[in-house]
């Protein structure tokens, strides 16, 4: 499987992976020290939706596409608040055309002197993302292995922040890339947020891949887990999970509220469900 991000920019996905990223980063903010994000998978930073890769799947319409139109409970608007205004912020006045990756979501939240490191291994990728944050204080773009990138970067200087991992799995090893790449980061930052995307084609596969973190020693966990039908030959990706370790105390409560409108309004038929699944106790970032 290829989940380059640009075919799949703004998809039910990358909503979940969001929507947690920026509730991380608000939760970040509540204390004023400085803290650090670390995007190991940037990709280019900035999707346009009209273009080839997008506009080939046209997954966006049924993910950001319809959460922008959304009519929402309030409590769960005002949680969807941060992340949502980054997506009107890049696009004006006008309509939805542009989709902002991870690394721009994180910057926009971010606070002047929090740290931006937003790392992409692909060389066309890499110039796009590099000319994206060119001149942005407090950020820094490198072109590096991912997990080359985790060990030279942890821990960090400020021992507060996000590492956000986000593999294209375009190898067919990238659930145990992704389990000693964890085990080597715990290791180096063992009280930092680890919000981790990963499919879910096999459950088995992405069974095995939880069990070896959680015995890596991530002892405080968050799996999270969304799909938005049934899976079929003829279907692309229809569910996906997010794991975050060290998770902030009250993003499980966060949660709780959000997945059943996520659900609600992303649900490609009646068999959309979605599952939590914790272990230990949730501690704050």
């Amino acid at each position: 499987m290829n989940y380059r991000h640009a075919y799949h920019a703004g998809n039910f996905a990358d909503c979940l992976k969001h929507v947690i990223l920026a509730r991380v980063i608000e939760h970040l903010k509540i204390k004023p020290q400085p803290f650090r994000v670390i995007d190991t998978h940037a990709g280019t930073g900035r999707y346009d939706l009209g273009g080839i890769e997008a506009g080939k799947t046209g997954e966006w319409q049924n993910g950001i596409g319809r959460l922008m139109q959304a009519t929402l409970p309030a409590t769960a608007a005002a949680l969807l608040e941060p992340y949502l205004a980054t997506v009107r912020d890049i696009n004006g006045s006008g309509p939805l055309s542009v989709y902002p990756g991870s690394p721009l979501i994180a910057r926009s939240l971010m606070r002047r002197d929090d740290q931006l490191v937003a790392n992409e291994l692909h060389p066309d990728d890499f110039v796009e993302l590099k000319a994206l944050f060119h001149k942005v204080r407090d950020s820094k773009v490198l072109n590096l292995d991912a997990w080359v990138a985790v060990k030279s970067l942890l821990p960090p200087k400020e021992r507060r922040g996000v590492v956000l991992i986000d593999p294209p799995f375009e190898r067919s090893d990238e659930f145990d890339c992704m389990a000693e790449g964890l085990e080597e980061a715990i290791r180096r930052f063992a009280s930092g947020v680890y919000i981790v995307w990963y499919p879910l084609k096999d459950a088995r596969a992405a069974d095995r891949f939880i069990g070896r973190t959680r015995a890596a020693g991530a002892v405080k966990a968050l799996d999270v887990r969304f799909q938005i039908c049934e899976p079929a030959p003829d279907l692309g990706l229809t569910a996906s999970g997010v794991l975050i370790i060290n998770p902030p105390f009250r993003l499980r409560s966060e949660l709780d509220i959000l997945m059943p409108c996520l659900s609600a309004t992303l649900a490609k038929d009646a068999s959309s469900s979605f599952g939590m699944t914790q272990w230990e106790d949730v501690g704050g970032a």
